[in-house]
């Protein structure tokens, strides 16, 4: 069965993380000078644990947290546009317990889902370093590991598609000899069949700049968020 201990533990060690210095002063430089909007908010500022339901058997997997989002509120996708639209089409989907998230003590919940991300830190215009990534890598790989349950891996965006395949690499599961092309390839909606009975399903980021573009619409994302469900087996019964 998953470990919830397992995955607290791991939560700690995040939020505690200092291997990018560079990262730690650019978010707790935003924390002190936060957003004129957000004046009374104590920001979270620290690397932002993961966040969903251990018996997961759907990962939801992101870039990064945002800088007046996740860095300020310390809940992936909490706060900021990104999540605006994205916890609404996992209500939808019955993924998530309300349609908003707003704070860490809002009383959302998740069931059969778990969300993260390929960077812990909110990284300077959203694009995080070669070492940055490689320095969150090892979360990642544990954070699998307790997931026992995992059917279904959904990535937002490229950077988190790019991260799992080098997930994929790292524990040899990916196949094929050196300078063998790779069978994936990102698109909104492309599937994967994967080793170990899962699956890989690919969307573009919900970010404002994709979502106010209509790049991304609220039905492709569900269309995406179903299929995960669909092929992630019976729905779990909420705890």
């Amino acid at each position: 069965m998953p470990s919830p201990t397992l995955l607290e533990s791991l939560n700690t060690e995040i939020a505690v993380c200092r291997r990018c210095i560079g990262l730690r002063q650019y978010c707790e430089a935003v924390g002190r000078e936060k957003r004129r909007a957000y004046r009374e908010w104590d920001y979270w500022a620290k690397p932002v644990p993961s966040f969903g339901d251990a018996r997961a058997r759907v990962l939801i997997l992101g870039l990064a947290p945002g800088a007046h989002g996740s860095n300020r509120t310390g809940r992936p996708f909490t706060g900021d546009g990104s999540g605006d639209f994205l916890y609404p089409v996992l209500h939808e989907a019955g993924f998530a317990s309300q349609p908003t998230a707003v704070s860490r003590d809002d009383g959302m919940k998740l069931c059969d889902c778990w969300i993260s991300s390929v960077v812990r830190c909110a990284p300077p215009m959203n694009k995080p370093e070669i070492g940055e990534l490689a320095n969150c890598a090892p979360f990642l790989d544990r954070e699998v590991a307790a997931l026992t349950r995992l059917r279904v891996i959904v990535c937002l965006g490229r950077i988190a598609f790019d991260g799992w395949l080098k997930y994929l690499a790292r524990t040899g599961q990916l196949g094929g000899g050196a300078g063998a092309r790779s069978p994936f390839v990102f698109s909104h909606g492309a599937e994967y069949e994967l080793p170990g009975n899962r699956y890989l399903l690919a969307s573009f980021h919900p970010s404002l700049q994709n979502t106010n573009t209509g790049k991304l619409t609220r039905p492709m994302l569900l269309q995406v968020i179903k299929r995960a469900q669909a092929l992630a087996g019976a729905p779990l019964n909420v705890k």
